[in-house]
């Protein structure tokens, strides 16, 4: 249980531990949209805590299982077209390059803070990945060091998809104004899967894991009024961004009450204070 000497979340490194705890319950159903076999090891049992904990986050589980299923999406189909890297910056815990069918020869760098690499190369020091994987461990905040090593990846490689789940909400409009700029200089990086939400769920998820979040000193911040047409001033266009809730509904994650939701019609204009959220593919302008 928590206390007020060990939070519920103590940082940003355990946002990751509780979220492999929904890949992994997907995982163990019959009927799984994936397969992810080292989730649950990866989650620990302080993934197990957390999860249990945050009620919001359960209740809503099947926003986690789609965002995972449609990242998988993109990420298949930018392979098949092609890309020989893919870039995932605060990678956490993600076990792509170890569960998905990928090509040997296709590189995989992960890149995000010593402390959750440490962890993660302990949980699977017996596994191999089925690509050519690289750790890189870096605070993303540093920007002149962030943009060294996207000059120094765009050198290795013709065509790079890179790959940002569950980062861009912790970061401010600002921010993430620089990052899509940096990703849009180097002439190899030409896609970008991003995960987006609007300023009206935004406010539900504070309001509902806003006080847990801020113990671990990562509050929730972007979720842009124009939704994805944000990254068009910023090098980007987007090529697609379908939304959680209609994708969760084909998937058959919903409750009853979500799935008279989902059948309404996708809004043709930016959610603004109406909840939604979307997986996005970006392409470089």
């Amino acid at each position: 249980m928590a206390t007020q000497q060990q939070p519920l979340i103590r940082n940003i490194s355990d946002t990751a531990r509780w979220v492999a705890v929904f890949r992994a319950q997907e995982s163990e159903r019959p009927d799984a949209h994936f397969r992810d076999p080292f989730a649950r090891r990866l989650a620990g049992g302080r993934g197990e805590q957390i999860a249990a904990a945050i009620g919001f986050a359960k209740k809503n589980a099947w926003s986690f299982v789609t965002r995972t299923v449609l990242f998988d999406r993109f990420i298949t189909a930018q392979v098949e077209q092609g890309v020989d890297m893919v870039i995932n910056l605060a990678a956490g815990l993600d076990a792509r390059p170890y569960r998905m069918a990928l090509p040997a020869t296709l590189e995989w760098v992960e890149v995000d803070l010593p402390e959750i690499f440490d962890s993660k190369e302990e949980v699977l020091r017996n596994d191999q990945p089925v690509c050519r994987l690289e750790r890189v461990r870096l605070d993303l905040s540093d920007v002149a060091a962030r943009r060294r090593l996207l000059a120094q990846l765009g050198t290795r490689a013709k065509r790079t998809l890179v790959v940002t789940e569950g980062l861009l909400v912790y970061l401010t409009r600002e921010e993430v104004g620089t990052l899509a700029q940096d990703l849009a200089a180097p002439g190899s990086i030409q896609r970008w899967v991003i995960d987006l939400a609007s300023p009206g769920l935004l406010k539900m998820m504070n309001k509902e894991m806003g006080r847990s979040l801020a113990h671990a000193r990562a509050p929730l911040k972007f979720a842009p009024a124009e939704g994805p047409a944000f990254f068009q001033q910023h090098g980007w266009k987007v090529v697609a961004a379908p939304s959680l809730l209609h994708e969760a509904a084909k998937l058959n994650r919903l409750s009853f009450l979500f799935r008279l939701f989902a059948k309404f019609p996708e809004p043709k204009q930016p959610a603004g204070s109406r909840p939604w959220s979307a997986v996005c593919l970006l392409e470089r302008v």
